[in-house]
């Protein structure tokens, strides 16, 4: 442990240096910054977002209903949070919160805004009767499920993941702290999937969908180089249920869009037509993307 300790100051005042690698994302005031209107497709529905884990619940979500054979065409715009494009007025019209993704769906007599991703996943399971049931115990199954992650997730990205991986110092308490909570997550997830396929019971549903890109990732290593630090492999039943829904098509393209990182075929930065995966990709157009 180290000795220096802080002492909280009467007033708190914001440093705008101290906030780490993701200090130009947050500010303690909401409201637009510049004047910025969104773009707007063809398509019925306009996702505007980034390839981080809330991003891909959605991008998953829409790859899944087109699978199925729902109308549910989507132009994907994207948001770059680093750049502070969520503080476009355009933006904050349609999420005062200023936080991807967002959506307007355009598909009805008028527009509807649609923010917060568990929000979004629920807006278009209901509209298209899919991935969430009609009513009863599996309907509060999923729900639970859905809310679990919504409440549990920031222990591990604002949490754990900001204090092991972008914090500008390495403190020894918030790390201890965020990772026995992250480790109890992931114990209730390998508990709850001891006897079932999918998160919720025996149907793939939103729950999964929201769940993986956050718990899936990381039992499969992926995020935050953090898989030997937290013994990922000890949760095995995650680890077989991470990969099966990555084996999933639909996951595989909805992980590429709006997503900014990692290998250039991977990145598909706006998706417009479901070509787009074979002729788009950032391996395919550099510069022009």
């Amino acid at each position: 442990m180290t000795d220096d300790t802080y002492t909280p100051p009467e007033v708190w005042t914001w440093d705008a240096e101290s906030g780490g690698t993701f200090a130009s994302t947050n500010r303690p005031i909401a409201g637009a910054t510049h004047d910025k209107d969104l773009p707007v497709g063809e398509h019925p529905f306009q996702l505007y977002s980034m390839g981080t884990p809330n991003g891909v619940k959605v991008t998953v979500m829409f790859e899944e209903l087109l699978a199925a054979g729902h109308d549910a065409e989507y132009d994907a715009w994207l948001i770059r949070i680093g750049d502070g494009d969520q503080f476009g007025s355009g933006f904050v019209e349609v999420n005062p919160n200023s936080k991807i993704p967002a959506m307007v769906d355009r598909s009805g007599p008028e527009p509807i805004n649609v923010f917060e991703s568990g929000s979004i996943l629920i807006h278009l399971a209901e509209k298209f009767g899919a991935f969430l049931p009609a009513s009863g115990p599996q309907r509060a199954e999923v729900m639970n499920w859905l809310m679990w992650q919504m409440g549990s997730a920031p222990y591990l990205g604002g949490g754990f993941g900001h204090f092991y991986a972008y914090a500008p110092e390495k403190y020894e308490y918030p790390i201890n702290r965020f990772a026995m909570e992250t480790k109890r997550q992931l114990d209730v997830l390998d508990k709850r999937l001891a006897d079932r396929p999918y998160i919720a019971g025996q149907e793939y549903s939103i729950a999964d969908m929201a769940i993986w890109p956050w718990y899936g990732n990381l039992a499969l290593g992926r995020q935050y180089n953090a898989g030997t630090f937290l013994s990922v492999h000890e949760y095995k039943n995650v680890v077989a249920w991470a990969e099966k829904i990555l084996d999933r098509p639909t996951v595989q393209r909805g992980r590429m869009v709006n997503r900014t990182f990692g290998e250039p075929h991977e990145q598909l930065l706006e998706r417009h037509d479901a070509s787009d995966f074979e002729t788009k990709t950032q391996d395919k157009v550099g510069d022009k993307g």
